[in-house]
């Protein structure tokens, strides 16, 4: 079997197993079928189980536990079917993974470095959101962009800027994923998402970097475990 091939069918098991979690056929704690019954299942080999297998354990929703084998460790959000492939799941975490990483170090040096337009730029893309909200006119992605790249601006630090930019569609994908998610959930969990932005702009108006920090890491982890399940 050539890689390619060996590729698409693992591509083909994630999504399979991915989708029965979803749609609860396994639920959290559940064994899931040993890497020979999945083979068989599947009609291929046991290390293009295995490789599926590995997506979706680096994904977090499977873990292996001792005694127990491999069982559901979360399930995502019913609804992201409805918004996005779910092949595209597993970029969309590493997406975030990276954007926690960079994006709280660059919420940090913003709160040492902006000046007072930069202030102001980051409260006018929260307010643009908060219209969006509001008005319940779009999903507001291209807004939320435009919030986390004013606070990449403002952390006077090119490369951050070219970071962002440079992942720009990657990351339009995942909010609109998310975004979607929240507005067809409650009003309420769109606030929830608005005082996390806010949290963010307060603490560099504050100047206080740790908090800064803190508070874009938790506003990222938090997304991503609104889609991925906590």
């Amino acid at each position: 079997m050539n890689e390619r091939k060996s590729s698409g069918l693992a591509d083909r098991i994630y999504s399979d197993i991915l989708n029965s979690i979803v749609e609860g056929e396994f639920k959290e704690g559940d064994r899931l079928l040993t890497e020979h019954a999945l083979a068989e299942r599947f009609a291929t080999s046991r290390p293009t189980v295995r490789e599926a297998l590995a997506r979706l354990r680096a994904d977090g929703i499977i873990v292996t536990r001792r005694g127990s084998g491999t069982v559901v460790g979360r399930r995502p959000d019913p609804d992201v079917r409805r918004f996005a492939p779910l092949e595209t799941l597993s970029d969309i975490r590493r997406c975030y993974e990276f954007r926690i990483v960079t994006e709280s170090g660059a919420a940090e040096l913003a709160a040492s470095k902006a000046e007072d337009d930069d202030i102001h730029a980051i409260r006018d893309a929260w307010d643009q959101m908060e219209r969006v909200v509001e008005t319940a006119q779009g999903i507001g992605a291209k807004e939320d962009f435009a919030f986390h790249l004013a606070v990449a601006r403002a952390s006077k630090n090119q490369f951050f800027i070219t970071a962002l930019s440079f992942i720009e569609e990657q990351i339009e994908v995942s909010m609109n994923l998310s975004r979607n998610l929240s507005f067809v959930m409650t009003l309420e969990r769109q606030r929830v998402v608005q005082r996390e932005h806010l949290e963010v702009l307060e603490a560099i108006r504050a100047r206080d970097a740790a908090r800064a920090g803190k508070a874009m890491k938790a506003h990222l982890q938090n997304t991503l475990d609104r889609m991925f399940g906590d």
